[in-house]
C-alpha cells in the first residue's frame, strides 16, 4: 500500500492531494486573487501567497482524506517548469516533510503531470496515444508510448495558446484570466471575423502573429467606431476563439494521421475551454478515434495530477534526494 502526499506550486495555484494506491482521495485548491488587479501573475506576490496557503491547504487535504502525517509513504512535488520563486516554496515543505516523516521525496514534471491526469480515473486512454498538452505557458503534441517513454512531438516556438486568450482579453478589457471569460462570451456570439492563420513547420504552433494580427485587426475597427469593442465583444471572442481552436485541433489531427494513433487525449489549463472539449470530441467522432478529457478539477493545475505522476515513480522507487532544487525550465528528452 502506498499513501502519497503530493504539492503543486508552479504558478498561482497552492494544491494539495493525497492519492492512496493510485486512487485520488482529496485534491485541494487555493487560487489567488491578488493578481487579477494586474491583468497577469506577478512572481513575487505568487511566492509570498504560496507561503501563507502551503500549511492549511496540505492540512485540509489529509483531513478530507482522513489520513494523517504519519500515515504517509511518500511526498510528491512539481519541481519545474514554474515560477521560481513559487516552486522553491513547495519544494521546501516537500523537503522539510520528507526530513520529519522519514519519508522519500519524488519529483514530477508539471507538464508531463498534465498528460498523466488522464490516469487519475477511468476511462484511461490506451497505449500508445497522442496528447495536446495546452496551458497559459506551454502547448504541446505529445505521443505517449509508455508511462515513461514521451516523444515531444511539437511544441509552441513563441506564445502558447493560454496566453493568447489572456493577452487578448487584456486587449478587450476583460479581467485576469481572460480565458473563461472569452469562452463565455463566444457562446453569445458569431466567429464572424477572419484571423490570419500562423505557418510553422511540423507539428509545432505559433501564437504570437495571431495576437498580433488581433491587436491591429482591434486598433483598426476602433478608429472607424470607438464602440467597437464595447459593440461587438461577443462576436470578437466567439472569432478569436475558433481561430484558436482551429489551430491547436488542426495540427492534433495532422499528427494523429501522420502517426497513425487513433487514442487522443487533452489536458492543461485551456482543455477546459468548452469549444475546444466540443469540437475534439468531434473530431475524434468524425475519423472513428477514442477521445479522451479529464475533467474539468485536473485540467487546470491541481496536485492530484502531480500525485498521480508520483505514484507511477513511487512503484519504481525513483525517488530523489535532499539536495534536489527547482527547475524553473524544463527540457524534454
Amino acid at each position: 500500500m502506498s499513501i502519497i502526499l503530493a504539492i503543486e506550486s508552479s504558478c498561482d495555484d497552492t494544491s494539495a492531494s493525497i492519492i492512496k494506491d493510485g486512487e485520488v482521495l482529496s485534491n485541494i485548491v487555493c487560487g489567488q486573487k491578488v493578481h487579477k488587479s494586474y491583468g497577469g501573475v506577478v512572481p513575487e506576490l505568487a511566492s509570498r501567497q504560496h507561503l501563507s496557503n502551503i500549511v492549511p491547504t496540505v492540512e485540509t487535504a489529509l483531513k478530507e482524506a482522513n489520513i494523517d502525517y504519519s500515515e504517509l509513504n511518500a511526498v510528491a512535488f512539481t519541481r519545474g517548469p514554474g515560477l521560481l520563486g513559487s516552486l522553491i516554496v513547495g519544494l521546501c515543505f516537500a523537503k522539510g516533510l520528507a526530513l520529519s516523516q522519514n519519508i522519500p521525496l519524488i519529483e514530477v514534471d508539471h507538464m508531463r503531470a498534465h498528460v498523466l491526469a488522464h490516469f487519475a480515473e477511468d476511462p484511461k486512454p490506451s497505449l500508445p496515444f497522442l496528447c495536446l498538452t495546452v496551458s497559459g505557458g506551454h502547448t504541446q503534441i505529445i505521443k505517449v508510448k509508455d508511462i515513461f517513454d514521451f516523444e515531444l512531438l511539437g511544441t509552441t516556438i513563441d506564445d502558447a495558446a493560454g496566453e493568447a486568450f489572456d493577452k487578448t482579453g487584456k486587449m478587450l478589457g476583460l479581467d485576469y484570466p481572460a480565458g473563461p471569460i472569452i469562452d463565455k462570451l463566444a457562446k453569445e456570439g458569431k466567429a464572424r471575423f477572419d484571423f490570419t492563420t500562423p505557418k510553422v513547420d511540423g507539428y509545432n504552433f505559433s501564437f504570437s502573429g495571431l495576437k498580433t494580427a488581433i491587436m491591429y485587426f482591434i486598433k483598426a475597427e476602433l478608429k472607424k467606431d470607438p464602440d467597437f469593442v464595447k459593440n461587438n465583444i461577443n462576436d470578437i471572442c466567439a472569432s478569436v476563439q475558433k481561430k484558436i481552436v482551429d489551430i491547436l485541433l488542426a495540427t492534433l489531427e495532422r499528427a494523429a494521421k501522420d502517426h497513425k494513433i487513433t487514442n487522443l487525449a487533452i489536458a492543461g489549463g485551456v482543455s477546459a475551454n468548452s469549444e475546444l472539449r466540443i469540437r475534439f470530441e468531434e473530431l475524434a467522432t468524425d475519423n472513428n478515434w477514442k477521445s479522451f478529457i479529464p475533467r474539468f478539477a485536473y485540467c487546470t493545475d491541481n496536485a492530484a495530477m502531480v500525485g498521480v505522476a508520483g505514484y507511477f515513480k513511487f512503484l519504481k522507487k525513483d525517488f530523489s534526494t535532499q539536495d534536489v532544487t527547482p527547475a524553473a525550465r524544463v527540457s524534454w528528452s
